[in-house]
């Protein structure tokens, strides 16, 4: 594939980054948090926080206009189980061995432990749920299915989740999210010390859904993440992970890939912030956009800020973004930001490459006898094929293959 755009080391990348009105922040380190909903402006699309959003088609999601009257259904399956969220409030509830799920309310001490709202949607949605599902993973449990469906057409709704795992774990957890309507929510993964969790988002969403969603992640002592996201329906998403580490050995890696048609708009912004010594991040992220003439462009947004803090000794990081154009009509943006705070480090880099199909590429495939529009998917099958080889659920992994083809087959690619 070729590339049009190289970034490096270069600290100018970093760029001005902007506080809750026009003042500049020096520093991802300075990003400003607060669960109070007032303490944040009212985007009006200039912040460096939504430039790249169009705030005109979050539904009232970020100026107060949203109303909630919607209810965003939380299920989940696990060995053969489905408990719904509101099912229950207290004890935890067995999903399969090693599983518990509960409905806890905003009063819960565990809640607000992954971190805490970066911007104002997520502030929004976490004064205004009243109930959130909390997952408990111990020991070695088989893989569990998280589903959050929308409130329908012309609604919109808030959502809270927590996924926690007990020292020494080790899970993996599906986050399906699917339906129409606005949702708004918190996801919240806190892994104790020891423990691993490999966990797959999707967006699935019905071609009218708008989506706002604020990962937390914290991760323990040599606990390890592997979270993978996969974007492919909706009219907007925005999902925002923010990785903290809360003791050495600490290992994260975010993979993720977005389709958008004509007319979508997928964002990524996410921060990895390297507080203590000795942890490693790895973040590689792939999308491919096509258009139309006469339709609002597709769109893609990727910006990521790794953040390594005077204390954080021994990081080893690197983040990479790649985004393929597969038609005119397509806009896709990537800012990777990489912040330095002491020269202790094992090695840290990062990358941005976006470009069109690779026209040798293409001929070595049709010289073979391989027709032009096999060809075109070979491309964006092997594209696509470093993140879904990733995702270790296999009957998961064959459906998003299946919808990226569906994909390809509307486009002729």
């Amino acid at each position: 594939m070729s590339s049009d755009q190289v970034a490096g080391l270069a600290p100018e990348l970093a760029g001005a980054k902007m506080g809750q009105g026009s003042k500049p922040l020096a520093s991802a380190s300075e990003r400003f948090t607060s669960y109070d909903v007032d303490a944040f402006e009212v985007p009006g699309g200039r912040e460096e926080n939504w430039r790249f959003t169009p705030t005109k088609r979050l539904r009232g999601l970020h100026d107060g206009t949203a109303t909630f009257e919607g209810t965003a259904t939380v299920s989940v399956r696990g060995s053969g189980s489905d408990v719904r969220s509101g099912a229950a409030v207290g004890p935890g509830v067995s999903v399969g061995s090693g599983v518990s799920v509960e409905t806890v309310t905003r009063g819960d001490a565990r809640i607000g432990e992954g971190g805490v709202p970066a911007d104002r949607v997520s502030a929004t949605a976490w004064s205004s749920f009243t109930e959130a599902t909390l997952l408990t993973l111990t020991g070695t449990p088989s893989p569990v299915t998280v589903t959050v469906t929308g409130p329908g057409e012309g609604s919109t709704a808030v959502a809270h989740l927590q996924i926690r795992t007990t020292p020494h774990a080790q899970a993996t957890v599906v986050v399906e999210f699917r339906g129409s309507g606005a949702v708004a929510d918190n996801l919240e993964v806190v892994l104790a010390d020891g423990s691993m969790l490999t966990l797959v988002v999707t967006e699935e969403w019905a071609d009218d859904g708008v989506h706002v969603s604020a990962q937390h992640l914290s991760i323990g002592r040599d606990a390890t993440l592997r979270a993978t996201s996969v974007a492919l329906g909706g009219d907007l998403v925005r999902i925002s992970p923010t990785v903290k580490y809360r003791g050495p050995g600490g290992d994260a890696e975010l993979a993720g890939l977005g389709f958008a048609d004509a007319g979508q708009h997928l964002e990524q912004r996410l921060l990895v912030d390297h507080a203590v010594p000795s942890c490693r991040s790895d973040v590689v992220y792939k999308n491919a956009l096509q258009g139309a003439k006469g339709v609002t462009d597709a769109h893609t947004v990727w910006v990521g800020d790794v953040l390594i803090r005077a204390a954080a000794e021994h990081t080893q990081t690197f983040e990479l973004n790649r985004n393929l154009v597969l038609t005119e009509h397509a806009r896709a943006d990537s800012v990777p930001n990489l912040e330095i705070e002491t020269g202790e480090i094992a090695g840290a880099g990062h990358a941005s490459a976006t470009g069109r199909f690779d026209d040798e590429q293409l001929f070595y495939l049709q010289s073979r006898g391989i027709p032009s529009d096999v060809a075109r998917r070979l491309v964006v099958r092997g594209f696509f094929g470093e993140i879904l080889n990733k995702i270790t659920v296999p009957e998961l992994r064959e459906r998003l293959e299946a919808a990226i083809e569906v994909e390809l087959a509307v486009t002729g690619a």
